[in-house]
């Protein structure tokens, strides 16, 4: 069988290397941020309820509430140094899901963004450290899944908590500028956190709203 001559006809495909700077961004709460990590007594319930062989008369049989416990629980704890932080992952779901209402696709922005942790829970989800304001304990009715209501106990950081993000991102398809515009929306319209604006679940309470701290300063700062 003849091929021809050597390469004949293909044409030669060029790709760049990666071009990911990083962007560091101080971030201030303009509402509370309040935290919503599941407690361990609500991962304990789901566990018991899996599997076969489940008493269901018995499970119907719930134990006292431990508002403390799940005030405690429901923070997302440094493993290392026992410091209070926000899931990187609930910024970097923010930033995507806010490109919707630029003309950004959010398949591409996945591949574009990324939050770099400050440290880890015990689980190893990365964290992001909240540098300002300190978590108060904080009661209030929800509705569940099966519409009946319920009293949650939760942390709560007041408005004017901060937090300093690190972002790495693609500069062949962004500048650092259109991160930190695209921080400043997610950070309106999306929020982070139990209550956030944009939920799959609710319209939100208004909670886990931020802002860049001083844009006009240009806060922001680059590096390759």
């Amino acid at each position: 069988m003849a091929f021809g001559k050597k390469n004949e006809g293909l044409q030669q495909i060029i790709i760049k290397a990666p071009n990911f700077q990083d962007v560091k961004l101080l971030v201030v709460g303009t509402s509370p941020y309040v935290c919503n990590n599941m407690t361990p007594g609500s991962e304990n319930s789901m566990r018991e309820g899996m599997g076969d062989g489940v008493d269901k008369a018995a499970k119907k049989k719930r134990p006292p509430k431990d508002f403390e416990g799940d005030f405690k629980g429901s923070q997302h704890v440094d493993v290392k140094d026992g410091w209070v932080g926000i899931p990187a992952a609930a910024i970097r779901a923010a930033m995507i899901r806010a490109c919707s209402t630029c003309g950004v696709e959010m398949t591409k922005a996945k591949q574009c963004f990324f939050v770099q942790a400050d440290g880890m829970d015990e689980k190893g989800r990365p964290l992001v450290k909240i540098t300002k304001g300190k978590p108060e304990k904080f009661e209030c009715t929800v509705k569940n899944s099966n519409g009946s209501t319920d009293i949650r106990a939760r942390a709560r950081f007041n408005t004017g908590w901060e937090a300093a993000l690190r972002i790495s991102f693609d500069a062949d398809q962004f500048s650092a500028s259109t991160v930190g515009n695209l921080i400043q929306r997610a950070g309106m319209s999306v929020g982070v956190g139990a209550g956030r604006p944009f939920s799959s679940n609710s319209a939100g309470c208004g909670w886990g709203t931020f802002s860049l701290k001083n844009p006009d300063k240009k806060d922001a700062s680059a590096s390759s």
